[in-house]
Formats: structure tokens, C-alpha cells, sequence
């Protein structure tokens, strides 16, 4: 699956454009590279995610088309999230 629609699907970003857009302006990196928005995702990968100061990490569980929004939430893992570290690393 197309990283961008992997975003919107799990909610880990509410829209897709902007999820696009995310990963468009390199603040995106799957398994330590900056990824593009089709970037395909599988289980297993690694996601970091800058927006602003925010930082989050997060593991990929498992991919799907749809999900309910119940069970969005249940297709990653989160690792790490820091307001103020994405400023340090900059």
C-alpha cells in the first residue's frame, strides 16, 4: 500500500492530501529514509513522522484497505512521540 493512504487509513493523519503533503516535504522517513508518497509500506516497517515540534515513531502492524475507526489505531504501534525533540534533531 502507498504510504499517503496508509497515513489516512490508520489515522495516523486525518487526510490524505496533507498526508501527501507530509511525506512530499520530506518529514516523513520509513525504516530511516525519507520516503515519497508512494513509497510502499508493509508490516514489520518503521515510520517517523515530524510535524512542527511533534515527533512520533511508529511501528507498522499491519495494512489494510479499509478500517473502521475503531480498529484504525490497531494497525500500528506507537514508539515514540516528543513534542520539542523534532526542533533538536533539525
Amino acid at each position: 500500500m502507498r504510504l499517503d493512504k496508509y497515513l489516512k487509513v490508520s489515522r495516523i493523519i486525518k487526510r490524505r492530501t496533507v498526508a501527501n503533503e507530509a511525506c512530499a516535504g520530506g518529514r516523513v522517513t520509513l525504516n530511516g529514509k525519507v520516503a515519497k508518497p508512494g513509497a510502499e509500506v508493509k508490516a514489520g516497517d518503521e515510520m517517523t513522522i515530524r510535524f512542527g515540534d511533534k515527533l512520533g515513531r511508529y511501528e507498522i502492524l499491519s495494512v489494510a484497505e479499509t478500517a473502521r475507526k475503531d480498529a484504525a489505531s490497531q494497525m500500528y504501534r506507537v514508539l515514540s512521540e516528543d513534542a520539542g525533540m523534532a526542533e533538536e534533531r533539525a
